[in-house]
């Protein structure tokens, strides 16, 4: 695998500010992530989305509990994950409002979407996107970790996807 570099021998504080600042050295993407069951539907930024499995395909995002669109997520079995694209700032920081308190974000300007063939739809103006079948919903903290098969995928653009730095969004880490 290749040499393991010697443990450093200095090393930060322990504490809250000094947790935060390490936590805030990863990389995260920005994803839009949409939901349906029945007639509703939902949508939301994420940042927390990986690849977990190559065989099967697998993926892993956090929902907050609090999400209007964990429901959907669990009641449909289905969910849309779609890379914002380098840029979109502004829409994946109105699709990370509340739902409460932004109404209906499908109505919002950049929230366009395309149908796929297994599930949700996905955003239009993304990168592309992956629809997951939920294998498991796990209770995390403030938040719910979601396991979904791969079904399907697509992508629009080979652009740079939008990472938390270039949005210059943060989390409490």
């Amino acid at each position: 695998m290749g040499d393991v570099p010697e443990k450093s021998t200095t090393r930060m504080p322990d504490g809250v500010a000094s947790r935060r600042a390490a936590l805030r050295q990863w990389t995260y993407g920005l994803y839009a992530v949409i939901a349906e069951s029945g007639d509703r539907r939902g949508i939301f930024t994420a940042n927390w989305c990986s690849q977990v499995s190559f065989d099967p395909p697998l993926v892993v995002l956090s929902v907050e509990r609090e999400s209007s669109t964990l429901a959907l997520i669990g009641e449909s079995g289905l969910v849309t994950v779609c890379p914002f694209r380098t840029g979109q700032r502004e829409l994946a920081g109105a699709l990370g409002r509340p739902a409460r308190r932004a109404g209906d974000k499908f109505s919002m300007p950049g929230v366009d979407t395309v149908p796929t063939r297994s599930g949700p739809p996905a955003l239009a103006a993304s990168l592309g996107y992956v629809v997951g079948r939920v294998t498991r919903m796990d209770e995390t903290g403030d938040s719910v970790l979601v396991v979904a098969e791969v079904i399907e995928a697509e992508t629009y653009s080979d652009d740079a996807p939008l990472t938390m730095r270039e949005a210059g969004f943060r989390h409490a880490g």
